[in-house]
């Protein structure tokens, strides 16, 4: 592998125009005719430069200045590089001062006669102002470049400037002696102007003899011409040297034609010879070209170029000629085979610089780049009428896209051809996404989840744009760097401003375009403001029964969002990905919208998958349908997970004021939906059971359907079974749902927690109404009737015998309720019972008022009763029932005999021993044993 030509040592390393200078260094050239450059401080040194081995070369310097590199370029190793520098100076010799005698003046003038520059003739150490230079220290030459770099300190040079020469020289010097300096200045330029007069009297002897020595000469000259014949000197050397021309050619005539042909068949073969390059090179370039040898062709037909271009010689032309034919016929097939699509980035890079390298007009590069974008727009519509035809041709079995069992996606791979090839599909694969809450699998649940059109459309469309899209923009950058161009020719501004403008142009037209066909597949309604051609122009899909897109949703929020982070790592122009960053926020905005209707839906579709089987634990009893809701929420948070959350390149989801507000509306809506649902199931009549269509029972084993009748429990049942449902709801999987949309960004959280807790809390009230309503009236309204049974009269009675039948049927009742309740729920038993003990003692209250006359038995037996009662439930007084028993005691006379209230005791006490079994399940203790 030949290595760059490298200087590492000069000598010397400074001195004026024309000082011989050797060059050592490695690499530097296997011949003189390998060497093909030299420049020494930026001047070409080439002509003068004498090739001596790989590490050593001589040349003369040019008409340098300063300090500067010295660089050697070969064919074998190019471009060389440098570790030392040579610094050029100028002097001054004087060639204008007076002299009376002969001077040399090979230094003034070249060989030509021509007069040199009077910079490089500068006595070094002489000075205007008539001070020695010699050991002064000399101002550093790079700064007073730095500070004047448009002037000189060369008193010859047009540009000269007497500061740089002050500072350069005298900065040092005092101001005193600078003013002697100028009065010296001045006194030369007065000697100066009398200089001529007094340099002619001073050597008038001299200047005399020139003179006379000119005078003499011509006096002779004159002489002579007068006395030759034909009034010239040279006239008779003339005539015979012409009778002897005449004598030679009669001689050697014969000779001198035989030389004649035999030099000319000489000339003709050393011309073939030495031209050879040129004649063969026609079928040389043939030959490569067929081989593709194409960086050969070039290089055959730059050297032709450079040597035969301005010939004047006939034939050369006529070779030259076809030459240029053959390479106008190479650079058609070149253009053509660049304009043919697809082809890789390596090899349009390739045919560009071959095109530039042979010079072919226009602008390969830029005409390529155009070709590849209109290109890239005919994937893109072609895609778009592919999938678009393959969902109007699917089977109507189903009614939709995507329902065909044995769909195969298409993916579109283009195929090589022209700009109008047609596209040959292929295949991809794309996630399927289940329904949420669903207890089908994809599988089971057959063509509904099969990959719909528009979403391999999607995938296929993005996949077209991201396989092509990087290659136009990677071509665009080498081109506006010059890259394109050879390495070693020097790179030219070729993207001017109006051609970066119309790329910028190109490139947005492309991910408009792409944007516009995402949002006719998926977001069609954010086209409506177009007119009808435009908005056909970008493809109407078909709708069908069946189409349901929500689920996909996040599939083409994924690949929209995966497009959007490669053109945003491609350091594309702001304004020209602008449509793709909007369609990918639109997107993730109607993802979220959408799910969350969705789901909502799922929510309102769950009373028909209730199965009325309580589970306990420690927190109570359930069915499965809280566990079912908190499992669709869940599963859609973290299903939008991803859709949410923002990344570098996007915006936050929830930026925009109206967003949050739907989306904030849409997560209440959600919520409530389960206690819209538990009201359904709480309140439905039989009728409608029936009408609900027949559900699964999940914890069989088998696919047996049973009738929804036939398992519906009786009013009072279903109402405590969703009031232990909906206080589970509201108090534990409420809140942690609420925390999960917190804790994933979602806006608003504490109003939509503030909402839904209404919601549920309204619903709790209306179920334990219901139910009280359920139990208290039958329980209340028997009461009376049970006091006054068998004519009883408070004011004539017999005395006391034990509590009576209504107060142990009353007991009975509320022990068929608390079996009920805490069957069912044990949190809910207290509650429960505390509202209908509150009822029985605002009835017995009343029942007292209702008394006008007491006998003494009746009030003993009154005053038993009541403590009976409140005895009995004394676990679940309340300060309500507690002051209503309270006043019923006041409205009955007191015990005012010591055996009356002995009586009463041991009645009390055999009243407990003989209910002491049904009373245990009002004691704390036994709730307690149960719970543990």
């Amino acid at each position: 592998m030949p290595k760059e030509p490298k200087v590492t040592g000069l000598s010397p390393n400074e001195g004026p125009p024309g000082t011989k200078v050797t060059i050592r260094g490695e690499n530097l050239g296997t011949g003189a005719t390998d060497l093909t450059g030299l420049t020494i401080c930026g001047v070409n040194c080439l002509l003068t430069a004498e090739w001596v081995s790989p590490s050593k070369i001589t040349c003369k310097t040019g008409l340098c200045k300063g300090k500067g590199e010295v660089i050697v370029t070969t064919r074998s190793g190019g471009l060389g590089t440098c570790t030392v520098t040579f610094r050029g100076y100028v002097m001054q010799t004087g060639p204008l001062e007076e002299s009376a005698v002969w001077i040399d003046e090979s230094t003034t003038t070249d060989k030509r006669g021509r007069s040199k520059s009077s910079s490089a003739l500068f006595r070094k150490n002489e000075d205007p102002l008539g001070m020695s230079m010699e050991g002064k220290g000399k101002f550093p030459i790079d700064q007073l470049e730095e500070m004047f770099p448009e002037g000189s300190g060369d008193p010859s040079n047009d540009k000269f400037l007497s500061e740089w020469f002050l500072i350069e020289n005298h900065h040092h010097t005092s101001f005193e002696d600078l003013k002697t300096g100028l009065s010296y200045l001045k006194r030369k330029s007065t000697q100066r102007s009398e200089g001529p007069l007094a340099f002619m009297k001073g050597n008038l002897t001299s200047i005399m003899d020139c003179q006379d020595a000119l005078a003499a000469m011509h006096q002779d000259l004159l002489k002579d011409e007068s006395t030759s014949e034909g009034g010239s000197i040279t006239e008779k050397l003339e005539t015979l040297l012409n009778n002897a021309n005449e004598k030679a050619n009669a001689m050697y005539q014969d000779v001198l034609g035989r030389k004649d042909k035999a030099d000319a068949t000489r000339n003709a073969l050393n011309v073939l010879q030495r031209f050879r390059f040129l004649f063969s090179l026609p079928g040389s370039i043939e030959r490569n070209i067929q081989n593709g040898d194409y960086d050969i062709v070039i290089n055959d037909y730059a050297k032709a170029k450079s040597l035969f271009a301005d010939t004047e010689v006939q034939m050369f032309k006529r070779v030259y000629l076809e030459v240029e034919k053959q390479i106008e016929t190479f650079r058609g097939e070149l253009t053509e085979k660049l304009m043919q699509l697809p082809s890789s980035l390596d090899e349009q890079t390739k045919l560009i610089r071959y095109l530039m390298d042979l010079g072919a007009p226009g602008d390969p590069a830029w005409d390529c780049l155009v070709n590849q974008h209109r290109w890239l727009l005919q994937l893109l519509f072609s895609c778009k009428e592919e999938h678009i035809k393959q969902a109007q041709t699917i089977p109507s079995v189903a009614g939709s896209e995507g329902d065909t069992p044995s769909h195969t996606p298409l993916k579109y791979r283009p195929s090589v051809g022209t700009p109008g090839s047609v596209f040959t599909p292929g295949h991809s694969s794309v996630k399927r996404i289940p329904s949420f809450g669903s207890t089908q699998s994809p599988d089971q649940a057959g063509w509904k989840f099969k990959t719909p059109q528009r979403v391999q459309f999607v995938d296929d469309l993005t996949d077209v744009l991201l396989e092509n899209f990087p290659d136009l923009w990677k071509l665009w950058e080498g081109y506006s760097t010059g890259s394109l161009l050879n390495e070693t020719a020097e790179k030219a501004d070729v993207a001017n401003q109006e051609k970066e403008t119309r790329f910028k142009k190109m490139v947005k037209e492309v991910m408009s375009v792409y944007s516009k066909l995402l949002r006719a597949a998926f977001l069609p309604q954010s086209l409506s403001s177009l007119p009808k051609e435009e908005r056909a122009k970008y493809g109407v899909w078909p709708e069908g029964k069946y189409d349901n897109m929500a689920h996909w949703l996040p599939q083409f929020v994924r690949t929209i969002r995966s497009c959007n982070s490669t053109l945003s790592g491609m350091n594309l122009p702001d304004e020209t990905t602008h449509d793709v960053r909007d369609v990918a926020q639109d997107t993730r905005v109607h993802c979220v919208t959408t799910l969350l209707q969705q789901a909502t839906e799922d929510v309102k579709a769950l009373n028909d998958r209730e199965t009325w089987t309580v589970e306990r634990d420690d927190r109570g009893g359930i069915t499965t349908l809280p566990l079912l809701f908190e499992n669709i929420i869940t599963e859609l948070i973290q299903h939008l997970k991803e859709v949410v959350q923002s990344r570098a390149e996007e915006s936050e989801i929830f930026r925009r004021a109206d967003t949050r507000m739907k989306v904030s509306k849409l997560c209440e809506d959600m919520l409530s939906a389960f206690s819209d649902t538990m009201d359904q199931l709480a309140f439905r009549t039989e009728t409608e059971a029936e009408a609900t269509p027949t559900s699964q029972q999940p914890s069989s084993g088998h696919d047996e359907l049973t009738s929804p009748s036939e398992h519906i429990p009786p009013l009072e049942r279903r109402l405590v079974t969703v009031l232990s449902n909906c206080s589970h709801t509201r108090e534990k999987v409420l809140p942690k749902l609420i925390d999960l949309l917190e804790k994933n960004g979602y806006p608003e959280v504490q109003k939509v927690q503030k909402g839904s807790q209404s919601c549920f809390s309204a619903l709790d009230e209306k179920l334990f109404d219901a139910y009280l309503e359920q139990k208290a009236d039958p329980l209340v309204g028997a009461l009376e009737p049970g006091v006054y049974a068998g004519y009883f009269m408070w004011d004539d009675c017999l005395p006391p015998r034990g509590v009576r039948n209504y107060v142990k049927e009353a007991l009975m009742n509320l022990i068929a309720v608390h079996a009920e309740v805490f069957s069912i729920s044990p949190l809910l038993v207290e509650r429960v019972l505390s509202r209908l003990l509150q009822a029985l003692a605002e009835e017995m209250l009343r029942l007292m008022e209702c008394v006008t006359e007491w006998s003494a038995n009746g009030a003993n037996q009154a005053r038993l009763e009541l403590c009976a009662l409140q005895d009995a439930l004394a676990l679940y007084k309340t300060p309500e029932s507690s002051k209503s028993f309270h006043d019923a005691l006041q409205m009955v006379p007191p015990v005012t005999s010591a055996a009356d209230r002995k009586n009463l005791e041991e009645l009390m006490n055999k009243f407990k021993s003989n209910m002491q079994l049904q009373l245990t399940c009002f004691r704390s203790d036994s709730l307690k044993r149960t719970l543990v």
